[in-house]
């Protein structure tokens, strides 16, 4: 049976001490959670200008930094199902971001998309996807695998009849973190895609999308964000169908758009729609 997990993302505003790390993982665990996707330049130090453009992508990752992060699992009984990573730190030394992974108990390395890259390059993308290929063949023989996982850019089309995303599926044999909400952003049939992925669906990040608006608005246009699962337009029960045969966790994932401003709240009302099927 799949586990439940939340994405280290979501939570960066709440886990800036010890202390509130470990009420925060408390509440995530009491709200029927059993993971945390730990994202490995949220676990280290971080410079400043990191923070700082996370911070204005609307994706604040907090100063959680310097935090004793193998002792706040331990002390939370939280599992971790992956560790997201850079490429050029899997390329530059696979043992470590191996042992490292491994520390916490992770099968999976994961890859969250490369930033300063054409992915609408079709040489780019078929240099990408052999450098996939060794690190994780580099990686396996540490005893950890790699995955995937999409935004919405991987939808480009390089090639007339196929997306960055396809040629990165039929050119390797690594498996996938599969986002259904960056894909249904970029206008492509998710659920097709998850299909087609079969068990190479490792994990499965999952949000809900739609607008909190209420009122009358200046504009018939509706700006769309994130939502808690179940409070928003995407056919999640479809989508969790799909998944649930393959992956080993599915992961909440919510950047922003929280109700009442809170990622703590959000993933609470979120567990309530994940908990009638895990």
């Amino acid at each position: 049976m799949p586990i439940k997990a939340v994405q280290q993302f979501q939570l960066g505003t709440v886990l800036s001490s010890e202390r509130q790390a470990l009420e925060t993982m408390t509440a995530m665990k009491a709200a029927g959670y059993q993971g945390i996707e730990l994202c490995s330049f949220m676990i280290h130090p971080t410079p400043f200008l990191v923070r700082a453009l996370t911070r204005a992508a609307g994706m604040p990752t907090g100063s959680g930094g310097r935090l004793d992060w193998p002792g706040l699992i331990r002390a939370s009984g939280l599992q971790v199902p992956s560790l997201h990573q850079y490429l050029n730190a899997i390329e530059e030394d696979p043992q470590a971001v191996a042992e490292e992974a491994a520390s916490y108990g992770a099968r999976y390395v994961t890859l969250t998309g490369m930033y300063r890259f054409d992915y609408g390059d079709a040489a780019q993308v078929h240099a990408l996807a052999q450098r996939l290929s060794r690190a994780n063949e580099a990686l396996n023989a540490c005893g950890v695998e790699l995955l995937y996982h999409n935004h919405n850019i991987e939808f480009l089309k390089p090639e007339p009849n196929r997306t960055a995303y396809q040629i990165l599926v039929e050119e390797t044999d690594i498996g996938f973190e599969f986002d259904s909400y960056w894909a249904i952003d970029a206008g492509v049939d998710a659920l097709a895609l998850m299909r087609a992925l079969g068990d190479r669906l490792k994990l499965y990040h999952i949000n809900d999308r739609g607008c909190r608006v209420r009122g009358t608005p200046m504009t018939p246009i509706l700006k769309m964000d994130s939502m808690e699962l179940g409070a928003g337009t995407l056919d999640l029960d479809s989508l969790l169908k799909a998944a649930l045969p393959h992956v080993d966790a599915v992961i909440l994932e919510s950047h922003r758009n929280w109700v009442d401003g809170s990622p703590v709240k959000s993933f609470q009302q979120s567990a309530e729609f994940l908990n009638r099927y895990l």
